[in-house]
């Protein structure tokens, strides 16, 4: 299966909708388990992203120094 690459901002965007939908009740039962595998994957992509700028701007600050 091909997965999209997504943006930061894009996969937190989604995971706002999501969150939308879980808070106002727009999911049945049978959607939700499916709906929260998404939101685990989009919370591990927008994870490791922070995770990388973090890594970047600790070596760019190192070698202004």
């Amino acid at each position: 299966m091909v997965q999209k690459i997504l943006s930061y901002k894009d996969a937190f965007a989604r995971l706002q909708k999501i969150q939308e939908q879980i808070e106002s009740n727009q999911l049945d039962v049978d959607e939700l388990t499916s709906v929260l595998k998404e939101a685990a994957g989009l919370l591990k992509i927008c994870k490791d992203k922070l995770f990388a700028v973090s890594e970047e701007t600790k070596k760019i600050l190192e070698d202004i120094q």
